[in-house]
């Protein structure tokens, strides 16, 4: 059993950190964990964010507070902790927001350093962080917001630069749903998902952080993954040790 999606963000990049998330990793009986850190964390990703920070100066404040660090602190603490030998398999990587326009800034990026996994997410649509606030869904157009998510999702796929999916349906955070069905723009996507030697998250990140009431990805979705053979990974997305394999055990027995 593994998580694929364990973020270390709230802690000193030191080998005492990493040991707490490899400690709650085996009382959860995983044998594989993916550790990550968010793009915005990064410097080196700042031009990304230029659309975010323009949006609202709440977003500018977000986004001002989380970045700043250097990636090379990050790839000396990945350096470091791959001398020592682990009790379990620990894989490295990043998640990265995809930007369309920003496709050869990531890929310069991700080709310059020796991470085992790039996972790719959508967080922003035109510059608008929907998984904030509930209030400012205030006014969206749900429709076309979901069209232009899923239209940016399967670019995504499309770049070949990011080995796995994350939190695929995390729009619905705050259960704003569109009126219209998915079906068919979801079988383009796990179709799109098996063309590129792309798996996805079955997350749980959702339910670990906003309380969602769904576990992972909503049922039309999973089952369309499901039938389709796409490579389907469990991840709890958590932000701190004790949070590590949270509800993995769930959704797999779910799935079965």
């Amino acid at each position: 059993m593994r998580d694929v999606h364990i973020h270390i963000e709230r802690g000193n990049y030191t080998k005492e950190w990493i040991d707490k998330f490899v400690e709650q990793a085996m009382n959860m009986g995983l044998e594989e964990i993916y550790l990550l850190e968010h793009s915005h964390r990064f410097k080196e990703f700042a031009p990304m964010y230029s659309s975010v920070c323009k949006f609202s100066e709440y977003q500018q404040s977000w986004y001002n507070r989380r970045t700043g660090l250097a990636i090379k602190q990050f790839t000396n603490l990945i350096d470091e902790m791959r001398l020592y030998q682990f009790p379990i398999k620990i894989r490295w990587g990043l998640e990265i927001c995809y930007f369309p326009e920003y496709e050869q800034l990531i890929s310069e990026i991700l080709k310059s350093y020796n991470f085992d996994f790039a996972t790719g997410s959508i967080h922003w649509v035109n510059g608008f962080g929907f998984d904030h606030k509930r209030e400012f869904w205030n006014g969206v157009d749900v429709e076309s917001l979901y069209n232009q998510y899923y239209d940016c999702m399967i670019k995504l796929v499309k770049s070949d630069l990011f080995t796995g999916l994350a939190h695929p349906d995390s729009i619905k955070c705050f259960d704003f749903l569109p009126p219209q069905n998915l079906s068919n723009v979801y079988s383009d996507l796990a179709n799109q998902l098996n063309l590129h030697n792309m798996y996805i998250e079955q997350s749980g990140g959702l339910a670990l952080n906003y309380n969602h009431h769904e576990m992972g990805m909503n049922k039309t979705l999973l089952n369309i993954c499901k039938n389709k053979g796409v490579d389907i990974r469990y991840a709890s997305d958590a932000h701190k040790p004790e949070d590590v394999g949270a509800n993995i055990k769930a959704m797999q027995d779910d799935f079965t």
